[in-house]
């Protein structure tokens, strides 16, 4: 059986991220109806990142390849190893994905980095997607240098697994009632148009990904 996983990097397990994610998850079944899916919070259970042990690296190790460190990570992170596609998304925080998505990437891509220029780690190269949702408009984004950043991050899941898709999805409605909070940078009115029509065209953006992603796995298999 196909196994796709959505890996939400948003401490809202409910909101812009894990929606599209889930309406990525979609696209993945339209392609593959009897695929298991399955989303991941990765702010439902504490881990850590990298703790630079090397284990991954040892000559002829147990473990090598493979992220040794044993906390609430570690069985989800053996299975999505294994998986035929993966999507990830993450808020932007300051410029970059969330800290516990930044966490994950450590462990999910470093014990498949080897430190050889001839030997390699043998691993499932499974298609990639990512999706990033962000306060910023795209004008201010690409000011800013969101792109060139993201760019940068993604070479290294592209030299891992498969270069990422992506998505790119601007200005979304934080709160349900803007005048609770310190926000006047920002046009209520504005935000919630901008959730009722643009907000649907980007959730239908995210199926078509899941769509590609499923259709890349097909084509890997």
């Amino acid at each position: 059986m196909m196994k796709f996983f959505a890996i939400n990097g948003s401490p809202r397990p409910k909101c812009n991220t894990a929606q599209l994610l889930d309406k990525a998850l979609e696209g993945v079944k339209s392609v593959y109806p009897d695929a298991e899916i399955k989303r991941i919070n990765l702010y439902d259970f504490p881990f850590h990142g990298c703790k630079s042990c090397f284990a991954c690296k040892i000559k002829n190790g147990k473990h090598y390849g493979r992220c040794v460190q044993n906390d609430d990570l570690k069985p989800i992170l053996d299975e999505i190893v294994q998986a035929d596609g993966v999507i990830l998304g993450s808020p932007i925080y300051f410029s970059d994905v969330t800290g516990n998505m930044r966490c994950f990437l450590e462990r999910f891509m470093f014990p498949f980095v080897a430190y050889s220029k001839t030997e390699t780690v043998e691993h499932k190269k499974m298609p990639i997607a990512y999706i990033y949702t962000m306060n910023a408009s795209e004008e201010v984004s690409r000011q800013i240098g969101y792109h060139d950043l993201h760019n940068h991050f993604e070479m290294g899941l592209s030299m891992v697994f498969t270069k990422p898709e992506h998505l790119f999805v601007y200005e979304t409605y934080q709160f349900k009632d803007y005048s609770r909070y310190v926000s006047d940078a920002f046009d209520e009115a504005e935000r919630k148009q901008i959730r009722e029509t643009q907000f649907p065209k980007d959730l239908e953006s995210a199926f078509e990904i899941g769509k590609k992603i499923a259709i890349q796995a097909k084509q890997h298999g």
